[in-house]
């Protein structure tokens, strides 16, 4: 069962990070992968392209922003827990128990915390997909590749890749047309295995401690460890 956990929150790592490393954990992110071909330029219609800079604006738009979410692996289990994301630079995302992993960026790097195992690891935000939501200036192109624009009455699809390694995998991010909001993303991994998380009752324009988005090791007992 304990392993069944720590595979299940780490299938969120990368659905999360979106909100942070976003097509691939936080492990192979810090190993060393393949050269890839980039990805082929896609040609978006007008109003495809009328999309995608409603989408940028809206993401330029969020400073703060904390929800509830709602995690499905892709084996079908559910997982639940606390987003948090202070732009640019900051996300923290907590999951409820029995977990007790959690992910913080504090502006210069992503930790993952291990609460089973009780292990740390990190990485510089520039060298993850963290980087693409966390940015000051976020941008669907140049870094990041659109492959696809998909409208329903109601839903507005935006699916996009790694430019340089689009191996990696597929962020397809999901949003409400009235009022125009995130609600959803998904995340096709190298694997073909396909990651949901959905939020809950977002709000923007919250505040929050600056504290929340340090990397502190729990003590023993405790669920999360926040900064001093």
């Amino acid at each position: 069962m304990k392993t069944v956990l720590r595979r299940l929150s780490r299938s969120l790592f990368p659905a999360a990070l979106l909100c942070a490393a976003l097509l691939a954990p936080l492990p192979v992110v810090l190993a060393p992968s393949a050269v890839a071909a980039p990805a082929t330029p896609v040609s978006l219609s007008a109003q495809d392209q009328a999309v995608v800079a409603k989408v940028e604006e809206y993401l330029n738009g969020i400073a703060t922003l904390q929800s509830k979410f709602l995690q499905v692996a892709p084996n079908g289990r559910q997982a639940t827990g606390t987003f948090y994301l202070w732009r640019p630079g900051r996300m923290r995302l907590e999951y409820d128990r029995p977990l007790k992993d959690f992910i913080v960026a504090d502006g210069s790097f992503v930790f993952y915390w291990d609460g089973e195992m009780r292990q740390q690891s990190s990485a510089p935000i520039g060298s993850t997909l963290a980087d693409f939501i966390l940015r000051k200036d976020i941008r669907l192109s140049g870094d990041v590749t659109v492959t696809e624009v998909f409208q329903a009455p109601g839903v507005i699809e935006v699916s996009l890749l790694e430019t340089k390694d689009p191996g990696k995998g597929t962020l397809t991010l999901v949003f409400e047309d009235r009022p125009f909001q995130l609600r959803k993303w998904r995340v096709l991994d190298a694997q073909g295995m396909t990651t949901e998380v959905a939020l809950l009752n977002p709000r923007t324009d919250v505040t929050f401690d600056r504290d929340m988005f340090y990397f502190k090791e729990p003590a023993r007992g405790s669920d999360f460890g926040r900064g001093n």
